[in-house]
């Protein structure tokens, strides 16, 4: 059993598997299960302890997005949209960098930089109050992740470009310099928060 022990640990390690508590048992048929859960009536050897570093990873992105300005009316507006709070406070610091009295060249406003027709359309009468501005801009970025299916890439992208301009290219993101930069820029804040890698897929 030992021998076998390492040889799983060994081939764990060298595919990067090794992220949380992995135990090894013998079911009833005298096959070797690989767990990171216990299963009543089995024996089980660890053979990977999850670090105390990743778990304390995941145990701070709550709180790292607790620490985030507007951090309740943001977690209202998510929770009534069903989106990621984490989501919300990327398109805000990327947008106006937190800035409730932002005004944009092209006439957007607000925290999630409204324009007028989407502050009227989303039920907004000042975009310069946070709370109305956040649940519009949730309500309009809820509407455009059902749009393209929940692809994160292609919402943000139409939050920035418009979706007309995603749905006539093919569903693709525009090759606007500003739409190119933008995207990256929010998916980056998005991962931070969520405490996933840098390339970590969506």
């Amino acid at each position: 059993m030992k021998t076998l022990t390492m040889g799983l640990l060994g081939l764990l390690l060298q595919t990067g598997v090794a992220q949380a508590d992995v135990f090894v048992s013998v079911d009833a048929k005298g096959s070797y299960v690989l767990s990171n859960v216990h299963r009543p009536g089995r024996t089980y050897e660890r053979v990977i302890r999850e670090p105390e570093s990743a778990q304390v990873s995941i145990d701070r992105q709550p709180q790292m997005i607790a620490r985030q300005p507007y951090a309740e009316l943001v977690s209202a507006a998510a929770t009534a949209n069903q989106l990621p709070a984490a989501l919300l406070h990327a398109v805000i610091q990327t947008e106006s960098s937190y800035n409730a009295g932002a005004l944009s060249p092209k006439g957007a406003g607000g925290l999630m930089q409204l324009m007028p027709d989407t502050a009227r359309e989303m039920g907004v009468t000042d975009v310069y109050d946070p709370k109305a501005n956040i649940q519009g801009g949730a309500r309009y970025l809820k509407r455009l992740m059902t749009l393209f299916d929940n692809d994160i890439s292609l919402a943000v992208a139409a939050y920035n470009a418009g979706p007309q301009a995603v749905l006539s290219r093919g569903g693709v993101i525009p090759p606007f310099a500003e739409t190119q930069r933008y995207v990256p820029s929010v998916l980056r804040q998005y991962r931070r928060l969520q405490g996933l890698a840098v390339d970590a897929p969506l």
